[in-house]
């Protein structure tokens, strides 16, 4: 098939998901209106923009950050900085700052994500919260969903101090978790242990539906800058949203007790961190759209896919399950020559802090390891699974799809 013709294969998948594609943007207009009215309710300027260096002190943007995050996520405080390296990082510093030794961590959504393997001590680190005598346990999911009975069963056991929440699949085969199984759970989970803190990872699932966690009786949420909230402008940093009193010990624990929430400088990061946001609710629609046309297409093309395009959105991540680690090699090397950075560059697997197997991963994005821009990653490892994320908008995205059926109408 010709390139025009391949073209004109795409539009026609594009027409047959408009009903798909309209969902996401009435999502987009409901979190713009949302992200807006705590701009204004936080009467934010451009005096908000000036920065800190040093200790930090008295920094009246980073503080109106914080507030604008509390308002978003409709919870009493927020910990916004660039001082997190990542994801993994704020996740780390949220369970150090909420356990001690003798407590107890349970996972109800299965394995957390690989990096967090060593932080926690699943695979042994002298650093893990396991080395300092903290207990992990954790539920699998069964079919995707939570098994409320080996939950309550684990939190009559013993006494839980922390549950903890994973709604991305990660690098599992699981399907993500959706906002409205996140506070089924809670609420079963309160009939039984008023005083359990519930902390969800909520990396690639911001923005995605109307409803956040903590809207929902989470008491911490966390995610990455680098991510959905960053809009693709933010450059680094992370966010941890919630109780007050919580969000206080995780300030403590990244910065020095004593001093929490009033250090650290914002280093002339705040006009980038606001803009973000208030961009994030159309690029995430951007990186939504992509993902239902991809998804789409290469099941035309006779590939499985989670999820499917007219399945309910949980995050921003569209799985195609090749079965051949070539085919997979094949499908990050055109992610790649589509992005805008480093095109020409082919990615190979190749080992990677924090993970057990060797991982390929085409991201040719402005900022290095931005999942909010185009990029693709996977493990090689059965059933060699491609994780597609991000586009900082629909057309670039639609691009690198019509790239992506150019390589693989080739090999049918």
């Amino acid at each position: 098939m010709g390139r025009k013709n391949i073209v004109e294969f795409v539009y026609e998948c594009e027409e047959n998901i408009k009903e798909q594609l309209g969902e996401v943007d009435k999502i987009s207009f409901f979190n713009s209106m949302k992200v807006l009215t705590a701009f204004h309710n936080n009467k934010i300027s451009s005096s908000h923009f000036e920065g800190t260096t040093g200790y930090g002190y008295d920094d009246i943007g980073r503080d109106a950050i914080e507030s604008v995050y509390a308002s978003v996520f409709r919870c009493e405080d927020a910990l916004v900085r660039s001082q997190f390296i990542s994801g993994t990082h704020a996740l780390t510093i949220a369970m150090s700052a909420m356990l001690r030794p003798g407590d107890v961590m349970l996972s109800i959504s299965g394995k957390p994500y690989d990096t967090l393997d060593k932080v926690i001590g699943i695979v042994k680190n002298d650093s893990s919260l396991i080395s300092y005598g903290i207990k992990y346990e954790q539920v699998d999911l069964i079919d995707g969903e939570f098994d409320k009975s080996e939950i309550i069963k684990a939190l009559l056991k013993k006494r839980v101090k922390l549950i903890t929440i994973q709604r991305s699949k990660g690098y599992s085969t699981r399907g993500s978790i959706s906002i409205d199984k996140v506070e089924k759970i809670i609420g079963d989970i309160r009939k039984v242990d008023k005083e359990v803190i519930i902390m969800v990872d909520n990396c690639y699932c911001e923005f995605v539906d109307y409803r956040e966690p903590t809207e929902v009786g989470a008491d911490l949420v966390v995610g990455s800058l680098i991510k959905n909230l960053g809009g693709g402008i933010a450059t680094n940093g992370a966010y941890i949203c919630g109780k007050k009193e919580l969000v206080e010990l995780c300030a403590e624990r990244l910065n020095v007790p004593g001093q929490g929430k009033e250090v650290g400088p914002s280093l002339g990061n705040n006009k980038m961190l606001l803009q973000g946001l208030y961009m994030a609710p159309s690029v995430v629609s951007a990186s939504l759209k992509t993902a239902i046309l991809m998804s789409y297409v290469m099941e035309k093309l006779g590939y499985d896919v989670e999820p499917r395009y007219s399945d309910k959105r949980v995050d921003i991540v569209q799985n195609i399950i090749f079965r051949n680690k070539y085919k997979l090699i094949d499908f990050c090397k055109e992610i790649q020559a589509s992005s805008a950075i480093d095109s020409n560059v082919s990615p190979i697997p190749s080992d990677m802090p924090g993970y057990t197997d060797q991982v390929i991963m085409a991201s040719g994005s402005f900022t290095q390891g931005s999942s909010i821009e185009l990029s693709c990653d996977g493990p090689l490892r059965e059933p060699y699974i491609a994780y597609m994320q991000g586009s900082l908008t629909y057309d670039y995205g639609k691009l690198a799809v019509i790239n992506v059926c150019n390589k693989f109408m080739e090999e049918k």
